[in-house]
């Protein structure tokens, strides 16, 4: 692919000055274009197509400072190699905060040209390598969205497909008359259905890669209250958390181990009755932990001695736990469980 040819303008109302910086900048290959004066030069600026604006300080109305002032909204601005004739530094320093790249010092000898092409030929080069930086970053943020955009779609088909396993599973529950297998494939339908809202959370928020875990529990606490119901238990499940962002694995494994405490609660804590409250527990810690926990009114267990039950449930919160680095910790004081872990978010 051919090179574009690095296009300058220089502003200054000296027409003699001017053609020999044109000439001088020729013979370095640059395509030149010249104006007279502020105004002009701001409308061929605006234009587009300009790489690098060698800039007089002294111009017919106001100064190379009002033009550099009104350059400062231009999205794509070329470089500018400031030129002064006065020797007060100020007036570079000025020029440099505003904006401009180099400055020269216009004098009356041959080394000014030099000293402005080799000024311009440096700018060129800063443009070239700030324009590739913001093409590649362009290049870079559209990537990254179209990888979000195609992952919300993934989130949302692995959803919808473990929406319809669960939903498989519930059939099958229905179709067993042995209440032990109808229980334990209720329980493997609630744990399908909590990675399940995982995704759903994943696909209906603009980030991705996190997930918003008090948005999370609450709408987990309403699918286990919705099923219980439907088996004529009347406990109720209550929900506070703040909004954290969660890294996805790790809201998965939340909610997998919030699944398995909260149905452990309703089916040992109250001894058959049908109604009792059940908590859920989630804040930051100390730094950067995050405290979780689950606790209810009930007969109270302390962790030790066999669990209730087959203990699978116990077993994959200790897992999804040990995934998380936290261990759990029981505590009966009073009448009650609180099963509680603490983990880094």
């Amino acid at each position: 692919m051919t090179q574009r040819v690095p296009h300058v303008l220089y502003i200054d109302d000296d027409p003699g000055l001017a053609r020999l910086v044109q000439k001088a900048l020729e013979r370095r290959g640059y395509t030149i274009e010249l104006a007279a004066n502020g105004e002009a030069g701001l409308e061929r600026i605006r234009q587009g197509g300009i790489d690098v604006v060698g800039l007089d300080h002294y111009l017919p109305s106001g100064t190379g400072l009002d033009v550099l002032a009104q350059m400062a909204d231009l999205t794509d601005k070329p470089a500018v190699v400031y030129v002064t004739g006065t020797v007060e530094t100020a007036v570079a320093i000025a020029a440099l905060k505003a904006g401009a790249a180099d400055y020269v010092l216009k004098t009356v000898d041959a080394d000014f040209l030099e000293l402005l092409t080799s000024a311009i030929t440096n700018a060129v080069d800063l443009i070239s390598l700030n324009r590739a930086k913001a093409q590649a970053e362009l290049e870079m943020r559209e990537a990254r969205e179209r990888a979000e955009m195609l992952l919300g779609e993934v989130n949302h088909r692995v959803a919808n497909s473990l929406a319809m396993v669960a939903a498989l599973v519930g059939l099958q529950a229905n179709a067993v008359a042995n209440d032990d297998a109808k229980q334990a494939l209720a329980e493997t339908q609630a744990r399908i259905q909590a990675i399940a809202g995982v995704h759903r959370h994943l696909y209906t928020n603009e980030d991705v890669r996190s997930v918003q875990i008090g948005d999370y529990l609450q709408s987990l606490a309403a699918e286990l209250q919705t099923s219980m119901r439907a088996t004529g238990n009347d406990s109720r499940i209550v929900v506070t958390a703040e909004n954290i962002a969660i890294p996805t694995e790790k809201a998965a494994s939340i909610g997998v181990i919030v699944t398995e405490l909260v149905t452990n609660a309703i089916k040992y804590a109250y001894a058959g009755s049908n109604k009792g409250d059940v908590r859920i527990l989630m804040a930051r810690g100390l730094g950067e932990s995050i405290d979780l926990a689950v606790e209810d009114d009930g007969v109270g267990w302390d962790g030790t001695g066999k669990p209730q039950g087959t203990g699978l449930g116990s077993r994959i919160v200790k897992a999804m736990a040990s995934s998380l680095g936290a261990t759990v910790a029981y505590r009966s004081e009073g009448g009650g469980t609180r099963v509680s872990l603490q983990f880094s978010a």
